[in-house]
C-alpha cells in the first residue's frame, strides 16, 4: 500500500519504505585489469609525439572539433517513483514514520493525518499539548523561533506535530533545520524532515541536499547517498554537478574504483549532461589511482556513451603525469590528443615544459620550443618566465639571461614576474650591480618596480656588503610611495650586522618598532650580540628593553638562549649584567650568575 502524491501537477505513487535497492553495474573494489598493451614512450620520444602532431590525420569515429563542441543530451527523469528519505534500516526506529491508510496530498494539505509507529511518552504530553490546539500561522511562528534558538529537537517534533494536524510547515525553517542536523551528524532526523517537507509540497535547494549527499559520503554510506541522487529529480531540484563530483570523489576515497566509473556511465545514461568538470576529475581521478592505461581506456569508454574529451580533459591528464614525473605517460597523452583530430595547445606546451625545466631535461625543451614556433601556439610570456624560472634554479643563468633577450627582440614583453625572477637569480649569484642594472632597465619600461621587486635588490646588496646603496634603494623606494615592509627592514638589519655597523642597524630596529614590524628574535638576538661584542652594553639593554616590550613577548626560554649565547661567545660580564636587567623587569629568574 502506498500513498497518492500529487506533485506539480503530476501524480506519483510513493512506497511506503524505501526499499529501492539498485546497484552499479560494476561492482569491485579496484581496477579492473587492462587487456592491451602500451608500448613505452621513452623521455626523449616525448617530442616526437608532439612534433607528430604537423603530419597526422585523424581516422577515429570520435573526433571532437577543437575540444569545444560537446553533444548535451537533455535531462530526463527516468528514476523511479518513490520517497525522498534516508534508508529506513538507519532511522531510529522508535521514533520511525508509520502509515496505515493514510492518502497524502502535497498540492495543498494532508487529507488524512500522519501517525507515528511509538511515540515516546514525552512526545505524547507534547501532542496533547498546546501545539496541537495553535493553528497553522502560530505554529510556524513558534517553529521560526526553535530555529532562530538553535532548538532543532524541538522543532523537529513540532513539524512532526504539525503533520498530523494536516499543517504545512514554513519551509524556510525547513531547510535550516535539515542543514542544521546536517552540520551535528543527525542525517537519520534531517532525513524525517526532509521527507515530511517533500509530502507537504516543498521544494529544497541544492545546497541542502548536497550538505546531505557530502554527509553521507563521508560516512561510506554511498548507496544512500545515490538514491537521495536519484529522488532529487523527483523532487523538482535536479542534482547539480557538485552532487555529482561528491559521489565521485567520495568513491575514489574509499577505493571503490570501477564503481565510480559506472556510475558516471549510468548517469549519462540516464540523460545526465556531460559535465566537462566532473568528466575530468572522473579521468584525473582514474589516472591517479588506476594509471594512465586504465584512464585512456575509460576515455574510450565515455565517447561511446556520448560523453567525449576535450583538450582541458587532456590537459590535466597531461599535468597529472607531469607532476608524477611519467614523461612516457605524458608522451602517450599527447600522442591520443593528436590522434583524435584535436592538438596541443599553450596550455599543454607550458606543462610539458616546466615538467621538463624542473628535471633538467633542456634539450626535450629546446626540442618542444622548436615545435611551438611552427604552430598557431608560439612561446608566449608565461612559457618564457618557466624556461628563467628553471634556468636559474639550475644556476644557469648566462641562458636565462639569453631567453630574457629572446623575448625582447621577438616583441614579447616581459613581466614583472620574469624580472623578478631575474632579479633574485642575480643577486643571490652576489651580481648586485647587474641586479641594479636591470633594475634601471624596468623603470624604463611599461612595468613598474614594486615591493618585492625592491626588497629583491636590496637584499642582494646587503649581501655583498654595500650597505650605502642598499640605503639608496630603501630611500628611493620611499620617494616612489612604496612602503617598506618588515622584509625590508629584516635585509638591512642583518646587512648592517654583516658589516659591523650594528649602531645603525639599532635604528633599523627603531624604525620597526614604531611602524609595528615584526623583528623576530633571530633579529634581536644578532644586534645584542654585535652590540655587547662591541662593548657597547648600554645599548644593548636598550635593545633588550624593545624585546622584552615587543608584541611577539618572547618567553624565559629565548631570553636564556640570548645571553647564554653571549656568555658562550665569552662576554660573560656583559652576560650577567643583561641578565640583571631582565630580573628587574621580572622577565627572567632562573639563570646563574657567571664569574
Amino acid at each position: 500500500m502506498g500513498y497518492t502524491v500529487t506533485l506539480h501537477n503530476h501524480s506519483v505513487e510513493i512506497c511506503r519504505s524505501h526499499c529501492l535497492q539498485r546497484g552499479l553495474k560494476q561492482p569491485g573494489t579496484g581496477c579492473s585489469s587492462l587487456k592491451c598493451s602500451i608500448v613505452n614512450i621513452p623521455t626523449s620520444n616525448l617530442t616526437r609525439s608532439v612534433n607528430f602532431s604537423r603530419t597526422i590525420h585523424s581516422c577515429l569515429p570520435w573526433k571532437v572539433n577543437n575540444g569545444s563542441e560537446r553533444e548535451v543530451v537533455s535531462l530526463v527523469c527516468q528514476g523511479l517513483q518513490r520517497s525522498v528519505c534516508i534508508d529506513t534500516d538507519e532511522f531510529d526506529q522508535d521514533e520511525c514514520w508509520g502509515s496505515e491508510d493514510q492518502n497524502v496530498s502535497v498540492k495543498g494539505k494532508f487529507k488524512e493525518q500522519i501517525n507515528l509507529k511509538k511515540v515516546p511518552n514525552s512526545l505524547m504530553a507534547a501532542l496533547d499539548g498546546r501545539f496541537v490546539r495553535n493553528d497553522e500561522e502560530t505554529n510556524n511562528d513558534i517553529l521560526q523561533q526553535f530555529c532562530s534558538n538553535g532548538k532543532l529537537n524541538d522543532a523537529s517534533r513540532l513539524i512532526e506535530i504539525m503533520a498530523r494536524q494536516n499543517q504545512i510547515p514554513h519551509f524556510p525553517s525547513c531547510i535550516n533545520l535539515i542543514r542544521g542536523f546536517v552540520k551535528v551528524g543527525e542525517l537519520d532526523k534531517a532525513g524525517r524532515v526532509l521527507q515530511i517537507m517533500i509530502m507537504s509540497g516543498g521544494i529544497p535547494d541544492n545546497i541542502t541536499y548536497n550538505m546531505m549527499v557530502r554527509s553521507l559520503c563521508k560516512r561510506g554510506r554511498m548507496q544512500s547517498a545515490i538514491d537521495l541522487l536519484e529522488d532529487m529529480s523527483l523532487s523538482g531540484c535536479p542534482p547539480d554537478v557538485i552532487t555529482y563530483n561528491t559521489i565521485i570523489r567520495s568513491m575514489f576515497d574509499h577505493g571503490i574504483f570501477d564503481q565510480a566509473v559506472g556510475f558516471w556511465k549510468d548517469q549519462l545514461r540516464k540523460g545526465c549532461p556531460p559535465y566537462l568538470i566532473t568528466y575530468t576529475i572522473l579521468i584525473e581521478l582514474v589516472c591517479r589511482h588506476c594509471g594512465i592505461a586504465r584512464a585512456m581506456e575509460v576515455l574510450h569508454d565515455m565517447a561511446i556513451e556520448g560523453c567525449y574529451p576535450d583538450i582541458v580533459t587532456y590537459n590535466s591528464l597531461v599535468n597529472l603525469t607531469c607532476k608524477q614525473g611519467k614523461h612516457e605517460d605524458a608522451a602517450l597523452v599527447v600522442y591520443s590528443i593528436i590522434s583524435h583530430g584535436m592538438e596541443p595547445n599553450a596550455v599543454t606546451y607550458n606543462t610539458l615544459i616546466h615538467s621538463l625545466c624542473n628535471h633538467g631535461y633542456w634539450n626535450e625543451v629546446d626540442e618542444i620550443l622548436a615545435i611551438m614556433k611552427e604552430t598557431l601556439h608560439p612561446p608566449t610570456v608565461v612559457t618564457y618566465n618557466i624556461l628563467i624560472n628553471g634556468l636559474c634554479k639550475y644556476g644557469l643563468l648566462d641562458r636565462a639571461i639569453k631567453f630574457f633577450n629572446q623575448m625582447v627582440s621577438q616583441n614579447c614583453s616581459p613581466d614583472i614576474v620574469t624580472y623578478n625572477t631575474l632579479l633574485g637569480a642575480l643577486s643571490k649569484e652576489g651580481m648586485a650591480e647587474e641586479a641594479l642594472q636591470l633594475l634601471q632597465f624596468l623603470s624604463g619600461s611599461s612595468c613598474s618596480p614594486g615591493l618585492i621587486t625592491y626588497n629583491t635588490v636590496i637584499d642582494g646588496f646587503t649581501r655583498t656588503g654595500d650597505m650605502e646603496k642598499a640605503m639608496e634603494l630603501y630611500n628611493r623606494m620611499s620617494e616612489e610611495g612604496i612602503s617598506p615592509d618588515d622584509i625590508t627592514h629584516r635585509c638591512l638589519v642583518w646587512g648592517f650586522c654583516r658589516s659591523n655597523q650594528v649602531e645603525r642597524a639599532v635604528g633599523i630596529l627603531k624604525v620597526m618598532v614604531e611602524q609595528k614590524h615584526r623583528v623576530g628574535t633571530s633579529g634581536y638576538n644578532v644586534v645584542i650580540h654585535g652590540l655587547c661584542k662591541d662593548g657597547k652594553v648600554d645599548l644593548a639593554i636598550q635593545v633588550l628593553e624593545m624585546m622584552v616590550s615587543s608584541r611577539s613577548k618572547p618567553d624565559d626560554t629565548i631570553y636564556s638562549t640570548v645571553i647564554k649565547g653571549i656568555a658562550d661567545a665569552g662576554m660573560k660580564e656583559e652576560a650577567n649584567k643583561l641578565h640583571q636587567k631582565l630580573r628587574e623587569w621580572n622577565v627572567s629568574r632562573e639563570w646563574k650568575q657567571l664569574s
